[in-house]
């Protein structure tokens, strides 16, 4: 062979590989993830896409965000998109109802219940009498975990011997900070907001939980795909998990994962950003296959606390709720 054919067998397979390339990037499979617009799920997803972890770990992550959680059900639902994040509890209900829902751990952080620190409370007895906010309904998980902790040890009906005004967190945190409150019960980041701001922590709902013989190691929340979607795509929710962990990983030892996605966590103080970045580690799950007795005895509590209000048909725990990825 001469030099000008080797040459052109060189540009050749120069050309063959520069067009392989993106032509694989193209066939890998694809999760539409519905967000919350604001939701805090989006600070793992965005370290996911920003270091290439989906397509290092064989797929195309493309994040959808909306405007509230409703509409991230009825697009996973309706095929607009493949995942969305909630409560194993929701998506356990889900499934008892038909749905071939399967859920995949994201995080086991919790709320609690906080109290200025010039209030006088500090436990849930000292509450007797006063009133309390709790971001979201009579329903709240958090609020009825509390309900159960007050009554074993103190013997008392939190429910009967306060005040309750349900309302959105942002409503919660603003009447909280100002006093109308004896104390409050807020989603976690909300929390680490308040909790910046000066508030202190009665208790935390895993505090209360571990009181009650629930583990506190079970994560809550957690991605959620349709059995289909992962039929079509075999060993996808192991790689999807993969580069959830090794966002992780990321977000807990280096310091400028977290300058990366500082902007969209909306920290406005340093003190803001520290408790929501210390709160958001504390919620990172083990590694592993979730404990399904630690799921079925919380179950059993929501069951006996919300009834099929809350729970639906999934009194007991739903086969093939949880994802098979270690």
């Amino acid at each position: 062979m001469n030099f000008i054919s080797l040459a052109t067998a060189a540009c050749a397979a120069a050309l063959a590989l520069f067009s392989t390339g993106p032509a694989m990037a193209q066939d890998l499979p694809t999760i539409r993830v519905a967000t919350l617009e604001i939701g805090t799920v989006n600070w793992e997803m965005a370290t996911i896409t920003r270091n290439g972890l989906d397509e290092k770990h064989g797929f195309k992550l493309a994040i959808q965000g909306y405007a509230d959680n409703g509409a991230t059900r009825v697009a996973v639902e309706g095929g607009e998109a493949d995942m969305a994040v909630a409560d194993w509890i929701w998506v356990a209900r889900q499934r008892a109802a038909g749905k071939d829902y399967v859920f995949i751990p994201y995080s086991k952080a919790v709320g609690g219940l906080v109290t200025r620190a010039d209030s006088g409370v500090s436990s849930l007895k000292d509450l007797a009498g006063g009133k309390i906010g709790i971001a979201g309904g009579p329903l709240d998980k958090s609020w009825l975990i509390l309900r159960a902790y007050a009554q074993q040890e103190y013997g008392m009906d939190l429910k009967a011997e306060t005040e309750q005004v349900f309302g959105a967190p942002p409503l919660i945190f603003k009447s909280a900070a100002g006093g109308e409150f004896q104390g409050a019960i807020n989603f976690w980041h909300f929390l680490a907001k308040m909790k910046a701001a000066g508030m202190v922590e009665v208790i935390s709902v895993a505090e209360a939980g571990k009181a009650l013989g629930l583990n506190p190691d079970t994560p809550l929340l957690g991605y959620y795909l349709k059995d289909s979607f992962l039929a079509e795509h075999p060993d996808l929710a192991q790689a999807f998990y993969e580069a959830s962990r090794e966002a992780k990983d990321m977000l807990a030892s280096d310091d400028a994962a977290w300058e990366a996605i500082r902007p969209m966590m909306r920290a406005r103080t340093d003190a803001q950003f520290a408790q929501l970045k210390a709160d958001w580690l504390a919620g990172i799950p083990a590694r592993g296959a979730v404990d399904p007795g630690g799921v079925q005895a919380m179950l059993t509590l929501m069951n006996d606390l919300g009834g099929a209000e809350l729970v639906g048909k999934a009194s007991t725990l739903p086969d093939g709720l949880f994802a098979d990825v270690k």
